[in-house]
C-alpha cells in the first residue's frame, strides 16, 4: 500500500528533532546523530501529513531554544511537548503555549525531566494555566503506584504502548478511563502489537494516537512505513482514521490544521 493512497492524512503524534545547534546533554552515555525539521520532512514525504508533535528527549533536558525553532520552522499545524521543572513560571508556560507547546512530558525510564513526585501538582497547573495534557514515558510495568494518581488528572497520554506486555492490562484499564496511549514504538514493545491495537481500540476507540516515534532513538527496531501500514490492515477504516489522525488531533489542538 502506498501511504499516499491513505484516504485521510495522518497527524503524527511522536517524533523527535535532533539539531546541534542547540544544546544537547548526553543521558545514559548516549548522545543521538542529529535529525533536523528537513530530515524529518524528507523521510516523510511519501505521507500525507496533517501535522505533528514535536517531543523533547531525555537528552534535550530543560532546553526550548530547539523546541522553539522546530516549531517556528515546521509551522502551526505542528505542536510540542516540552520537559518544564516544577520551578518554571505561570509566564513562561504561557509564553510556550502561545509559540504551540501542548503538553508537559516526563520521561520516567530515561530522565532528562522533572521528577515524577511533582507530577500531580505540575499536571493540574498546567491544565488550568494553558489546557495542557502530561505525556509519561514509563514502562507500563511501573504504572500501579501512578494508577490512582493518574486517574485525578485531567489529561493524560502514555508513549509507545506502555512497552511491556506485563502491563498491558493495567494500562488498558487506564485507556477504558480516558487515559491516551500512543501507537507508537512497535519495534520497542515485546508483544503483538496488531492484538494490542485491538484492545486499546475496543476499551476505547478514542484512545490510540498513532506517531512514527522517529528518529527511533536507542530503539531495538526503529520505525519503518510499514508500522504505519500495519494500523490499516489492523483495524477497520474508521478506527485507522480515528487512530492514524483525529484522535491527535482532538488531543493536541494546532493552531491549524
Amino acid at each position: 500500500m502506498d501511504l499516499r493512497d491513505l484516504a485521510f492524512p495522518v497527524f503524527d503524534s511522536h517524533f523527535h528533532i535532533i539539531d546541534r545547534r542547540f544544546p544537547l546533554v548526553e543521558n545514559q552515555g548516549f548522545l543521538p546523530d542529529d535529525f533536523t525539521c528537513r530530515d524529518y520532512l524528507e523521510r516523510c514525504s511519501g505521507m500525507n501529513l496533517a501535522g505533528g508533535a514535536i517531543v523533547s528527549g531525555s537528552f534535550q533536558a530543560l532546553d526550548q531554544s530547539y523546541l522553539e525553532d522546530a516549531l517556528a520552522t515546521l509551522g502551526p499545524r505542528f505542536v510540542g511537548v516540552t520537559q518544564l521543572p516544577a520551578s518554571v513560571s505561570d509566564e513562561e508556560v504561557l509564553r510556550l503555549n502561545r509559540l504551540g507547546v501542548r503538553a508537559l512530558r516526563f520521561n520516567i525510564k530515561r530522565g532528562g525531566s522533572e521528577n515524577v513526585a511533582h507530577l500531580e501538582a505540575m499536571a493540574r497547573r498546567v491544565h488550568e494555566l494553558a489546557g495542557w495534557h502530561v505525556e509519561l514515558y514509563v514502562d507500563s510495568r511501573e504504572l500501579p503506584p501512578l494508577k490512582s494518581t493518574l486517574l485525578r488528572l485531567p489529561a493524560v497520554s502514555i508513549d509507545h504502548l506502555g512497552l511491556s506486555r506485563e502491563g498491558l492490562p493495567i494500562l488498558l484499564a487506564l485507556a477504558e478511563r480516558g487515559v491516551r496511549v500512543k501507537a507508537t514504538g512497535f519495534g520497542r514493545v515485546d508483544f503483538d502489537v496488531p492484538a494490542a491495537l485491538r484492545d486499546f481500540c475496543s476499551a476505547n476507540p478514542d484512545a490510540l494516537m498513532f506517531g512514527t516515534d522517529l528518529p527511533s532513538t536507542r530503539a531495538p527496531r526503529p520505525y519503518r512505513d510499514d508500522d504505519l501500514r500495519l494500523v490499516v490492515e489492523t483495524l477497520s477504516p474508521e478506527l485507522s482514521q480515528k487512530v492514524l489522525c483525529q484522535n491527535a488531533l482532538n488531543f493536541y489542538r494546532p493552531m491549524a490544521v
